[in-house]
């Protein structure tokens, strides 16, 4: 699936170094967690993977499924089935909701060579996948996360995410924000996004989502790389210990 090896990223024009060797393999259906210190280059990683100007590639290979995620284009990525949802939604002012979702999916079918969802097909797939994460209609009626709170923001990418079944994620401190039911709703719809043709790349400060989104695997990034790697019991020893034994 996703294969990441000796990764550099860079940021302020290459001058300032981040990611410095990092090597990573999330394998088709497993589930892994990113978690370590303020500043280590989690969100980097995730922003060098979706194609996010500013972020210099200056060494190393990631690939999807065999092809070269690095020599695609942020839309081409996402039409290869990559999707990340931001730690920070941000708000579209003037651009409906349904529009939005619909024009991007439809455009992602068209690039994979697929027929476009019909109206009345879209409407009813997005009417029951937003009653699941228990989203009002309202929301759906709304400029895309105008006036939402950091919970309604969460789901609604949650929302995105179920509607352009994506074949691996990449999820940038989804629980960020988040009250416990807020999170036991968001955390329900990427359950059910699971699937043995899926990967996904859950990135995290905490331990609590990893309650309810049990990883195959977790890995601490420190120093530019991936510093220490273990099973979803790790993150509960990472919560009690900190990261000051890898971050050295």
């Amino acid at each position: 699936m996703l294969k990441i090896n000796n990764l550099h990223v860079s940021v302020d024009d290459g001058q300032k170094p981040i990611l410095t060797g990092l090597s990573l393999e999330v394998p088709k259906g497993e589930v892994h967690a990113i978690m370590g210190p303020n500043g280590a280059g989690k969100s980097t990683l995730s922003y060098a993977l979706t194609g996010r100007d500013g972020y210099e590639i200056t060494d190393g290979t990631v690939t999807l499924d065999g092809k070269d995620l690095l020599d695609m284009e942020p839309e081409e990525r996402a039409a290869a089935g990559v999707f990340l949802s931001f730690q920070y939604p941000l708000e579209i002012p003037g651009v409906p909701t349904m529009t939005f979702l619909k024009t991007a999916l439809n455009a992602q079918r068209k690039a994979r060579g697929e027929e476009e969802m019909k109206a009345p097909e879209f409407l009813k797939t997005a009417r029951a996948l937003a009653a699941e994460l228990k989203m009002k209609p309202e929301m759906l009626k709304r400029p895309l996360n105008v006036g939402f709170s950091g919970g309604e923001k969460k789901r609604m990418e949650i929302f995105q995410m179920m509607m352009m079944e994506p074949s691996f994620i990449v999820m940038d401190e989804t629980d960020s924000g988040l009250d416990v039911d807020a999170l036991r709703i968001v955390a329900d719809g990427v359950n059910k996004l699971r699937s043995p043709d899926r990967g996904m790349l859950i990135i995290t400060h905490y331990q609590r989502l990893l309650d309810y989104i049990v990883p195959d695997r977790v890995h601490v990034l420190a120093n530019g790389g991936i510093a220490a790697s273990g099973d979803a019991e790790f993150a509960k020893k990472l919560e009690r210990e900190g990261y000051d034994a890898y971050a050295a």
